[in-house]
């Protein structure tokens, strides 16, 4: 799928075979360490003496990490590193350290569009407006070639772009290709943008929510929504075909369950609200979905897993108070490229208010072609307030979300549960029945309780005895798949589908081997390859200049950390690799093979160098996520 290509920058030899530098001849594996084949096998001092050994490129990585690099080199008599980081993962006491801007001076954007009028701001504006001063200051450029240029003909971000000398006239004017600019502005890649109107009325309170209003002047505090019988839905929904005159509309009032009969012409009330019948049906069955991963499942990220066969794609969660202040940076979790064609947003909230009310602004805002109830978030700053998994233990309130989204939403609503809250007690199967009179369209099960987040294995036999309780609403499984094996494995509980997350993100060609039914054992170029096309999808979507530079880098890292995991199968004893089995410190087939396997920070950056340049000097990097799915 991806040709072999040669890597833009320099700074490692790919060709470079691990066999130059001595190994042990027989070396110790953990217990719950994945089986590699004896001869790769190393100890953890030669492996990263040979990545030291091998790489050309800058060796100041005091500046890049932010610690020496001799630090991970000290290790005391049971191999361990002497200093251990104190701060790693999500922990309560990350340290900020990021800054907001790797520039000290910004070219002002009335400079960098070259637009005729003179900036509005005037002397006020914070930003640079003389070129030359700007362009004395500005960093080195990265390459020669622009990607946003040499595919849509234009680049937006001009001087401030960071490859500026392939579109850059003499004059420091920007260089157009109308022929393939006039061919890529008719074609809208990504949708789902927030409307700057739409915006200022959400922060002054000015959005109407009439649906949501007369939902919820329904619900009597601390009392259930009344429940309908299995015969009374069929009944409603067998009423749905017909077809009523003009002058006869059937509505219902809140105190009668028999309709009454109005005369009248049709409003348009009655013409834009779909009954639950009419609404848009989506076929979920046997389907590969990605998951909704939380800073890694990006756009540019969702474009790779679409490429290798992923056939529904979710965005990140999105918090429904942050969207109904209009906050950009929530909004910018629900952008949608043009290649997702099944496509849906996922919302936490655990309030009915709320999550009504947002539920109605994105049925009314955005295209999408579902709507996901996020009740399966294991972390506490969600769980404490009542949230994700927090809402699997208030099913009043739980009930009144699901109803109030379903009577304002024209798409299908589904929702992402664990087993349960505790360890060995499993709740899902007493909350599936209710979700499907509730009115879900879909059910994903996490095969895990909070309180395991990834310590066991998911239980695929509970996910089984669930799906048959679901039925017929169409229930997903998710949880440990790796392989097509484990995938194989997983159909045959009889679930509707199969939900990939941590897989994913090791190894993102697994929705290929999947339907290709097979094992790839996919070479490091051919790795490098895909990076190099998540970083293009990145300055596309993040931009070309310093800030999306190093934006695309951050998310680029946070991939590395879980790409890292990932075992090439022509080395594996046993193959295939399994997601709990801890990778043992091993030598690749060739130098790049080596040198993505490491766990050190440090040679993630060194990738990311190979791909967009040298950091700043004053970029650190920790990464979000630390699995604690070993030992």
């Amino acid at each position: 799928m991806y040709r072999e290509r040669k890597p833009s920058s320099a700074g490692v030899n790919v060709n470079m075979v691990y066999c130059a530098v001595r190994m042990d001849s027989a070396v110790e594996v953990e217990k719950g360490a994945a089986a590699i084949k004896q001869q790769f096998l190393t100890s953890k001092e030669n492996f990263y003496e040979f990545l030291e050994s091998g790489w050309t490129g800058r060796k100041d990585d005091d500046a890049n990490t932010g610690e020496p690099e001799q630090k991970r080199m000290k290790l005391d008599k049971d191999g361990d590193e002497k200093e251990k980081r104190k701060m790693r993962g999500q922990n309560k006491s990350r340290p900020h350290r990021k800054p907001q801007s790797y520039e000290d001076k910004r070219l002002c954007p009335s400079i960098i569009q070259e637009r005729e009028t003179k900036c509005v701001f005037g002397e006020k504006c914070r930003f640079i407006h003389d070129v030359s001063e700007y362009m004395s200051g500005k960093p080195e450029d990265l390459g020669d070639q622009c990607y946003l240029y040499n595919t849509f003909g234009k680049c937006h971000y001009g001087l401030t772009c960071r490859f500026a000398k392939a579109h850059i006239s003499p004059d420091l004017k920007n260089i157009v290709n109308e022929d393939l600019h006039k061919c890529s502005a008719d074609k809208e890649t990504v949708r789902n943008n927030l409307d700057k109107e739409l915006q200022k009325r959400l922060r002054k309170k000015q959005v109407a929510f009439t649906g949501a209003e007369a939902y919820l002047k329904t619900i009597v505090r601390g009392k259930k929504p009344e429940k309908k019988s299995t015969d009374e839905c069929s009944e409603e929904n067998h009423s749905c075909t017909t077809t009523d005159a003009p002058d006869e509309q059937e509505t219902r009032q809140d105190d009668k369950n028999a309709p009454v009969k109005t005369m009248g012409p049709v409003t348009d009330d009655d013409i834009i609200k779909l009954r639950p019948c009419e609404k848009k049906q989506v076929d979920f069955r046997d389907k590969l979905y990605l998951a909704p991963l939380t800073t890694c499942g990006n756009l540019p990220f969702r474009r790779i897993c679409k490429r290798f066969g992923a056939d529904i794609t979710c965005g990140e969660m999105a918090m429904c108070t942050n969207l109904l202040q209009g906050q950009a940076s929530e909004w910018a979790l629900l952008k949608r490229h043009h290649t997702e064609d099944l496509f849906g947003v996922q919302l936490e909230g655990c309030f009915p208010d709320s999550m009504t009310r947002c539920a109605e602004l994105l049925n009314q805002s955005i295209g999408v072609d579902f709507v996901d109830i996020n009740s399966g978030c294991p972390i506490d700053l969600v769980y404490k307030k009542g949230g994700g998994c927090g809402l699997m233990t208030r099913t009043t309130k739980f009930e009144q979300i699901v109803r109030g989204m379903n009577s304002v939403l024209d798409v299908p609503l589904t929702v992402k549960i664990r087993t349960g809250v505790h360890q060995n007690s499993n709740t899902a199967h007493k909350l599936i029945p209710e979700l499907k009179n509730w009115g879900v369209s879909m059910i994903t099960l996490h095969g895990r309780s909070r309180e395991q987040r990834y310590t066991k294995l998911a239980d695929w036999e509970y996910i089984n005895t669930c799906s048959n309780l679901a039925a017929p609403v169409p229930l997903f499984g998710n949880g440990d798949i790796l392989s097509y094996e484990d995938a194989m494995k997983a159909r045959e509980t009889g679930v509707s589908g199969i939900m990939i997350a941590r897989g994913a993100l090791v190894k993102p060609w697994l929705f290929t081997e999947i339907k290709e039914n097979r094992h790839w054992d996919i070479s490091s170029s051919e790795r490098l390859d895909i990076l190099r096309d998540f970083t293009n999808n990145g300055l596309e979507h993040w931009g070309s200049d310093t800030q999306g530079v190093e934006k695309t880098r951050n998310f680029l890292l946070e991939w590395l950390s879980f790409l890292c995991r990932y075992i090439p199968v022509g080395l594996l004893e046993r193959p295939p690799q399994k997601i709990n089995e801890r990778p043992p410190f091993y030598m690749g087939r060739d130098y790049l093979e080596s040198l993505m396997a490491s766990q050190h920070v440090g040679d993630w950056i060194k990738i990311s160098e190979m791909l967009l340049g040298p950091v700043p000097q004053n970029f650190s990097f920790l990464p979000k996520h630390k699995a604690n799915a070993y030992k």
